[in-house]
């Protein structure tokens, strides 16, 4: 696979390429997009996560220009997805769930098009290389396996080597072998300097490829956070035990935050060996079993459904 390299960046990393303010998209009497505000940087993967229908397609349409707000603000590189959508244009790309190709056109005949459209003609083999489609470049986009499609669409999106690259969920549909492409591409276009900001459904994605996460549920923000940083208010040792066990008793004792899951309790804390010592202890004093512990940073999912309930229960 061929790096791919973001030629005509002029943002420097870690300045704000996309800012998010107070973007509301109402349809009808629905709020699809309810009051958020975030950042993307340049030279890293912001990851858009939630459930489909949770607004990550709505605010990524926005902010590319797509569609229209309701109200609130978006700015790209400093420009108006709107008012400025030409000069926008030309310094983004941007790969939605819908294709768009004509079934009849053939892979390298749209590609060299898209490319040629931003004076970059000569990057269409490079593209091709780099999402592994040589060998179809005679081949009609009807012809195409699904996976073989994102990965044009992909390859699409970038023909303008984009200072900012809007994905929507990119891995839909890709077998594994093109799912460790596409994530090799967006960590080189990061690495490259260009801002990603890529909407998933698909946690394990985001775990493998962010630096940023912005989760959203029913159409609001229930976290926006560095990776690092939501990873670092959520170590945790997770056990199984068969007994009743007093949660705020064990809260108390271990002077840390304790959750139940199912069969599972969740105690965040930092889980060196004297936490661990502290615990078993408690345990065996009181006689309870302790059937199962390991401690670490929880997976994504985990901490995302969990947000889910902090959520819900301010709500009721």
């Amino acid at each position: 696979m061929r790096t791919l390299k973001v030629m005509n960046a002029s943002t420097e990393p870690n300045t704000v390429a996309l800012s998010v303010r107070n973007l509301v998209v109402d349809y009808a009497e629905i709020h699809a997009v309810a009051d958020i505000s975030f950042d993307a940087e340049a030279g890293s993967v912001t990851a858009v996560i939630g459930p489909n229908g949770a607004g990550k397609t709505t605010a990524m349409e926005v902010c590319s220009g797509v569609r229209r707000a309701t109200s609130g603000t978006v700015s790209v590189l400093g420009l108006d997805p709107q008012n400025n959508r030409l000069e926008m244009n030309s310094r983004i790309g941007v790969m939605l769930q819908d294709g768009g190709v004509y079934p009849s056109g053939r892979v390298g005949e749209v590609l060299e098009h898209y490319c040629n459209l931003f004076g970059n003609r000569e990057r269409a083999d490079d593209l091709l290389e780099a999402v592994d489609l040589g060998s179809k470049r005679k081949a009609t986009w009807r012809k195409l396996s699904g996976g073989e499609k994102q990965r044009l669409s992909l390859a699409l999106a970038l023909a303008a080597r984009p200072e900012v690259a809007f994905l929507d969920e990119p891995t839909s549909g890709v077998d594994i072998v093109g799912r460790d492409l596409i994530r090799g591409i967006v960590r080189n276009l990061a690495d490259s300097g260009c801002a990603v900001i890529l909407a998933t459904h698909e946690l394990d994605e985001a775990q493998r490829v962010a630096d940023h996460v912005v989760m959203f549920q029913r159409g609001r923000l229930i976290a926006n956070s560095s990776l690092k940083d939501l990873y670092g208010d959520n170590q945790a040792v997770t056990l199984r035990t068969s007994s009743k066990i007093d949660l705020a008793a064990l809260a108390m004792h271990m002077n840390c935050r304790v959750d139940q899951n199912q069969t599972e309790l969740r105690l965040y804390a930092n889980s060196d060996a004297n936490f661990i010592s502290r615990l078993s202890n408690w345990f065996a004093e009181n006689k309870f079993v302790l059937d199962d512990l390991r401690s670490g940073t929880p997976r994504l999912e985990d901490i995302y459904r969990e947000l889910i309930d902090v959520s819900e229960q301010s709500k009721s």
